[in-house]
């Protein structure tokens, strides 16, 4: 029988210190040596932000292959060793979790930690609770040499672990190479596929969402952005998609409030006759318009989330202008 290639170890004698080794991303019991430096740390995170930081030379700065990683070091009895989940000198277990494939520990199994063969990495959640989107994390390399009370689906606490590719981009050559994203079983009817979503940098803080440590909510317009993003967004009063500009959420209430208003605003007799056209950010429908300086209503949707289209004619801003003065 092929021995599993990750497992979690119950708590045992050998268990010592478990909880008080690690650094700020993971508990636990070792360190690794970066094969592409040499150098020494708790974890990739760790290389990573170091390797890439202000005080780095842009031509040195880098990320760990983590799937090429040979050594650890036992944080207890600072044994270098080739990577295993049982430390050769002491017997200690250096992660309760252990993936012999992302070379991988972790203290902390709470966290449901599993790896995902067609991801390539691990995950969390319990795999029982995600299933795979071949199409949206579709990444097309070509010519490389060496039920939800939120008005959004939150994906929490899935991309919790990131996948170097650097491995895959070694001797590649017009390489289709697809790498699936999981997402939570909830979504699996509903979620509206986008080639390459998690390929993308978060549209807020520009940080590469396949490699993030943050959670993650999945538009239901498809678009993938932070969780804290979003949260930031909706304190600033922004209920639309960064980038498609559709609404997030149910806005109904809000469209009702703007009908009111424009009711309460009568245009001056100058401008009751013109006529401007609007797209719609939700529905993508053009459509002519009565002008109104507050905001237009798109005819098919009933959205407020409208653009113009077309700019006012020259006796009009002309007009306007003089009132102004």
């Amino acid at each position: 029988m092929e021995e599993s290639h990750n497992n979690v170890v119950p708590v045992a004698p050998s268990e010592t210190g478990s909880g008080q080794y690690g650094c700020s991303h993971y508990r636990r019991r070792c360190k690794i040596i970066a094969p592409c430096c040499n150098q020494i740390f708790d974890c990739r995170h760790c290389h990573n932000e170091s390797q890439n930081s202000v005080q780095v030379d842009l031509a040195n700065m880098h990320d760990i292959p983590r799937h090429d990683v040979k050594r650890v070091i036992c944080s207890l009895c600072s044994t270098e060793q080739d990577v295993q989940q049982v430390c050769i000198q002491c017997g200690v277990c250096m992660g309760r979790y252990f993936c012999s494939k992302c070379k991988f520990f972790d203290d902390d199994v709470s966290k449901k930690q599993y790896h995902c063969d067609e991801c390539g990495i691990c995950r969390t959640g319990g795999e029982e609770n995600f299933f795979h989107c071949k199409k949206c994390g579709k990444l097309l390399i070509e010519h490389c040499f060496p039920k939800a009370t939120n008005p959004f689906t939150c994906v929490s606490s899935v991309f919790k672990l990131s996948v170097s590719l650097t491995k895959y981009l070694v001797n590649c050559h017009d390489l289709l190479l697809s790498v699936d994203c999981c997402y939570s079983s909830s979504m699996k009817d509903s979620h509206r596929c986008i080639e390459k979503a998690m390929h993308q940098n978060c549209p807020v803080c520009f940080e590469f969402l396949f490699d993030t440590t943050k959670d993650i909510t999945v538009l239901p317009c498809g678009h993938t952005i932070h969780l804290g993003c979003v949260r930031e967004m909706q304190k600033h009063c922004q209920y639309s998609c960064p980038v498609c500009s559709k609404s997030f959420c149910d806005m109904s209430r809000v469209w009702e409030k703007m009908d009111e208003e424009l009711a309460s605003t009568p245009m001056p007799e100058m401008f009751q006759n013109k006529m401007v056209w609007i797209l719609c950010n939700d529905c993508g429908e053009t459509s002519e318009v009565k002008f109104h300086i507050i905001a237009h209503k798109c005819l098919k949707c009933k959205s407020y989330n409208t653009r113009r289209t077309q700019a006012a004619s020259a006796p009009c801003l002309s007009r306007m202008e003089e009132m102004v003065r």
